[in-house]
């Protein structure tokens, strides 16, 4: 455990940060999940809706450092490919 008191306040912090980014990350995988299931059913207009949705959280969770800039790259280049088919 912490000793001093600095520490336990970055405890408290990272605590809170863990929270928040694993409910984001959650978002992104469920907004991932959605525009699979779309492409799929082959709904084009409801695909593009979607996509637009997880390009753009994706691009917000890579400039919080949620994830990894390449990463949200190379997903954001699936779906431009999942909307180009």
């Amino acid at each position: 455990m912490a000793n001093t008191k600095s520490a336990l306040k970055n405890h408290r912090k990272t605590i809170a940060r863990t929270l928040r980014n694993g409910s984001q990350k959650s978002r992104l995988k469920t907004l991932a999940k959605k525009v699979k299931t779309l492409a799929e059913q082959e709904d084009k207009e409801a695909l593009k809706a979607a996509a637009v949705e997880y390009v753009s959280a994706m691009d917000r969770a890579a400039k919080r450092n949620l994830v990894h800039r390449n990463k949200a790259n190379r997903a954001k280049s699936s779906v431009a490919k999942l909307l180009a088919s």
